[in-house]
């Protein structure tokens, strides 16, 4: 089996190469081929040369609050460039394996019960539209697909163009002493990318096509992941619980993105631990590589 996987330098992508069987083609905007999804016609040069039978996009534009002011940019990435890798996929008869987001949700702000994968999206932010464009051209142009909806990412190596993630972020403001305000009114499952890779392959060798939430299990709110961030690292940090609107940023979040993974217990594939434990077994692994 070959594979060839877009945005293999990322936290996600660098978690999911290494446990693929077979031979992994890592591509990214410096590689050779070099694959820019915000450049489609560069995609061509990459089934030519890499010959697939499996293309796993990791790649996404996901600057959050910029796509509100760049939304041509997001959709240039998450929706046209995703079009064209969808077209190429069918023509050459390859399993596209694309991953979206719970951003695809949240209009229904009062929604607190999981999100099933028949559930009617409705996106409150130019990122989760465009996210939800490339899910449904994945779906529409690619008869050979499987598209999963993940919230929350976090790895050791989460240090692309976002400067890293979550749990980092909070770790970092922690080391520089001062108090931490963090909303706790948005509640959602963070996932470990090593459970997220697992799991996806898990997927990916039963055959199955469709979509598919991925992510740990459990959910909390940012403030509550903050909180036990602290506590496992052995922290005592000023942290205070603030509503969202206290906390003002371009783009709006979902207020309740918690995916339900039933669809994966039907597939025959264990759900990923609980987001606690994740969270433990990431904190000792960044340890490690430290």
């Amino acid at each position: 089996m070959r594979y060839a996987v877009l945005g293999a330098a990322g936290q996600l992508g660098r978690d999911l190469c290494p446990r693929l069987e077979g031979e992994v083609v890592a591509l990214g905007r410096t590689s050779s081929p070099a694959v820019d999804l915000s450049r489609p016609e560069s995609l061509r040069a990459l089934f030519d040369e890499a010959r697939p039978d499996v293309v796993v996009n990791c790649a996404a534009y996901n600057f959050v609050d910029k796509a509100e002011s760049e939304p041509e940019a997001a959709f240039a990435v998450n929706a046209w460039g995703v079009r064209e890798l969808a077209r190429l996929c069918a023509e050459r008869d390859c399993l596209l394996v694309h991953f979206s987001t719970d951003y695809v949700f949240g209009l229904d702000a009062a929604r607190r019960t999981p999100w099933s994968e028949s559930d009617a999206p409705g996106p409150v932010s130019v990122y989760g539209l465009s996210k939800l464009a490339g899910e449904y051209l994945v779906r529409a142009l690619c008869p050979r697909h499987l598209v999963l909806r993940t919230c929350g990412l976090y790895g050791v190596w989460g240090s692309g163009g976002k400067g890293g993630n979550f749990v980092e972020t909070m770790l970092r403001l922690a080391g520089q002493g001062k108090p931490l305000r963090v909303v706790n009114d948005q509640t959602c499952t963070p996932s470990y990318t090593v459970d997220v890779a697992e799991a996806s392959i898990a997927l990916m060798n039963t055959g199955q096509t469709g979509l598919y939430h991925l992510t740990n299990s459990g959910s909390c709110t940012w403030h509550e992941l903050a909180r036990t961030i602290f506590e496992l690292s052995g922290l005592s940090v000023d942290l205070a619980p603030i509503p969202s609107c206290e906390y003002p940023v371009p783009a709006r979040r979902p207020t309740y993105s918690v995916l339900d993974l039933a669809g994966l217990h039907e597939a025959g594939i264990a759900v990923p631990r609980p987001w606690r434990e994740a969270l433990t077994a990431y904190l000792q692994e960044r340890l490690r590589k430290t």
